[in-house]
């Protein structure tokens, strides 16, 4: 085997438990997060075991990162963003951020309905934010049932049960921040008048 590949190969064990690590997540977490044994995991980890494609994608999957961070892929030169977009009961979602841990960002776009959609609110641990960009965004959180409008943002603890929805027949393109349980947006203020 070339130094090359030897290098590459040995620098991917700490990559992943400097992943794992940075999204607070145990080996036990991330092998029901991959359906790849503790051991495996551990092995892959400390160089022990040799990574293959059949470990690696589901590893890249849970992490949110693209295969080719895993294994420290030479970049091409190509200054192009590769986003790739989610379906998911009907709402589009555009990953914004790459890295993994931390809060993460999504462009979301609810195709125009001519018939409202039955609210299914769902709970999870974690924190959200939305900004609306066009249309008219149904949040349905808790009891409250709420339209927001292009410019209009609303923050919510997730383990509240919500959902979201187009109002008026028209699509809706919305930005959401979602970030572990305690985490919250930091907003900054003018300076008081007395302050420098």
């Amino acid at each position: 085997m070339d130094n090359d590949l030897t290098a590459a190969l040995g620098a991917v064990g700490p990559r992943l438990r400097t992943l794992r690590q940075q999204r607070d997540m145990t080996l036990t977490e991330l092998s029901a997060a991959t359906a790849i044994s503790v051991s495996t995991l551990s092995r892959l980890e400390s160089g022990q075991r040799r990574p293959n494609l059949e470990l690696l994608l589901p590893l890249a999957r849970a992490h949110g990162v693209a295969l080719d961070d895993l294994i420290g892929a030479p970049t091409t030169g190509d200054p192009r963003v590769h986003l790739r977009q989610i379906t998911r009961n009907g709402m589009t979602m555009v990953p914004l951020t790459q890295r993994p841990g931390g809060i993460q960002a999504f462009k979301l776009v609810i195709p125009a309905s001519k018939r409202p959609r039955q609210p299914q609110p769902q709970s999870h641990e974690g924190y959200e934010w939305v900004y609306v960009l066009n249309g008219r965004l149904r949040l349905v959180l808790g009891e409250q049932d709420l339209v927001l409008v292009p410019g209009e943002a609303a923050e919510f603890d997730t383990r509240t049960p919500h959902c979201f929805g187009g109002v008026g027949g028209e699509p809706v393109e919305f930005l959401a921040l979602f970030g572990r349980q305690g985490e919250r947006a930091h907003v900054r203020t003018r300076p008081s008048a007395g302050s420098p």
